[in-house]
């Protein structure tokens, strides 16, 4: 079982986008949960779906009614505001079990995929947060982890392209976050690690971690990219790799001759017609 419910990093250029949010969950439909918005203490009502096996752990445990720790992945709507994606739940007090139990590799609390050990509906009830609940960096912490694509300071607005790992079946678009802090231009295309607080609808710098630069991406369809029936290697006789293949076959004449004097031309190639026989 993990102490937190944001895993660490195991890559150095590792993409992720996942924070903590405090408040009610208030579903759309009592008879549907996975649609609703988070209400928060500060007055907010943040839009929110319910992803994976959490569903199951609030059908079960939990007492909607009261405010909880949700972890969640937030999203950028166009026309603003802040949608969040709902995958766990961050309550030790009352989601651990009484023992630990037997089996390691069985979570004692609930984690950020949303498992959780049994729990009665009276251990499941929180009414407030217990200091064993709390997370060092506090309620409405987010980390986020990707390119920059976008900052002006004068303004306050920067936007972070962060990818997903692929599935095995489909391939994940990526997505771009606004969010609010002033970054400088000299960062623009640098891989950057954000600490974020919630302040209302936008997700506001406090920390900032410059990684390293991102390379470009080759230009689809331009003159540099190989084609079906292009060759790999660049013009001038040298391969990718830098290496001297020598000249290229004369493609006037289909003359595939590698040595260092061109031969002259013969009979068959004349530029004067021999007329026939």
């Amino acid at each position: 079982m993990r102490d937190h419910p944001i895993p660490p990093v195991t890559e150095p250029l590792q993409y992720r986008a996942i924070g903590v949010v405090r408040g009610v969950y208030v579903p759309a439909d009592p008879e549907q949960l996975t649609r609703g918005a988070i209400h928060t203490a500060d007055g907010q009502e943040l839009e929110a779906v319910v992803l994976g096996r959490l569903l199951t752990l609030m059908r079960r445990h939990l007492d909607l009614a009261q405010s909880h720790l949700w972890v969640v992945y937030p999203r950028s709507r166009e026309e603003g505001g802040l949608h969040l994606q709902m995958v766990g739940i961050w309550e030790p007090s009352t989601l651990a079990p009484a023992e630990p139990s037997a089996d390691p590799a069985e979570p004692s609390a609930a984690s950020a995929e949303g498992e959780a050990a049994e729990a009665t509906p009276a251990e499941a009830t929180a009414a407030e947060a217990t200091p064993a609940d709390a997370l060092p960096e506090g309620d409405d912490y987010f980390s986020v982890r990707g390119e920059l694509v976008f900052t002006k300071p004068e303004t306050g607005d920067l936007v972070v392209k962060v990818r997903q790992l692929p599935r095995a079946d489909q391939r994940p678009a990526p997505f771009k976050l606004q969010l609010r802090g002033e970054v400088p231009l000299a960062h623009l295309r640098h891989f950057v690690s954000l600490d974020l607080r919630r302040q209302g609808q936008n997700l506001t710098v406090e920390g900032l971690e410059v990684l390293a630069p991102v390379a470009k991406r080759g230009s689809r369809g331009g003159k540099d990219r190989p084609g079906k029936n292009r060759p790999s290697r660049d013009r001038g006789g040298q391969d990718r790799a830098g290496q001297d293949r020598g000249p290229r076959p004369d493609s006037r004449t289909g003359d595939g001759h590698q040595g260092g004097e061109r031969p002259q031309p013969s009979a068959a190639r004349s530029a004067v017609a021999r007329p026939r026989r």
